[in-house]
């Protein structure tokens, strides 16, 4: 474990040279740092994962976030080779995922309902926004990214991700922030959409997140 102010990185090996770094979201409890998300889907076939948890809860605005990445992907690096790196997050965890493809060379970062900005003096984010430095949206760095959200509470989210080249943008009408992930999973969708992302296969990603309600950004009237 890689650990530096709250901020912890959990490094658990596998087989293959993909390596996928999951980001907890802020959780249930803001006393207790954020449980590692993702597991099952990140490790499936003995795939090598990283799980972040940053208990400051600060959407990868930490001092530590680049050093202890970057320390954590090298102490991984010598156990194996690693090919190519995904990250992959929920709310909280997509918006780091997506800050992490600044620091690291990432492939392929997959992000559901991050946050293209919080509200600091509404209630849906509290008591977490109020400690969080202002965030905007995070720029497509990695070579491909994925934005997935559903627009029964999560369109303003959405809209603050401009268009850009190299990314997709997956809508999803009729689902909510937290219920996007769970209706994912139940499909069957969610570890397709993975390995997909994995394997550079887009037309497969798409026909997956179409097949569980999704519809490119640009082909909905948003």
């Amino acid at each position: 474990m890689v650990e530096a102010d709250g901020l912890a990185v959990d490094t658990l090996s596998g087989t293959g040279e993909a390596l996928v770094i999951a980001f907890a979201s802020v959780g249930h409890d803001s006393t207790r740092a954020p449980s590692p998300e993702f597991v099952g889907t990140a490790t499936a076939g003995g795939r090598p994962a990283l799980f972040v948890s940053d208990a400051s809860r600060s959407w990868g605005k930490h001092p530590g976030f680049a050093a202890a990445l970057s320390k954590a992907v090298g102490l991984m690096r010598q156990r194996h080779p690693v090919g190519h790196i995904l990250t992959l997050g929920q709310s909280m965890g997509g918006h780091m995922a997506l800050r992490a493809a600044s620091v690291l060379s990432v492939e392929v970062a997959l992000a559901f309902g991050p946050q293209s900005w919080l509200d600091r003096e509404g209630p849906r984010w509290q008591p977490w926004a109020a400690r969080a430095a202002p965030i905007t949206p995070p720029p497509p760095a990695a070579r491909w990214t994925i934005l997935l959200h559903g627009l029964d509470d999560d369109r303003d989210q959405a809209l603050g991700f401009p268009p850009a080249p190299g990314r997709d943008h997956i809508l999803f009408p009729g689902l909510s922030h937290s219920g996007l992930v769970p209706h994912l999973k139940a499909r069957g969708a969610l570890a397709g959409l993975l390995d997909s992302a994995l394997a550079g296969d887009r037309r497969r990603l798409l026909r997956i997140a179409a097949s569980a309600g999704g519809r490119l950004r640009q082909r909905l009237a948003t």
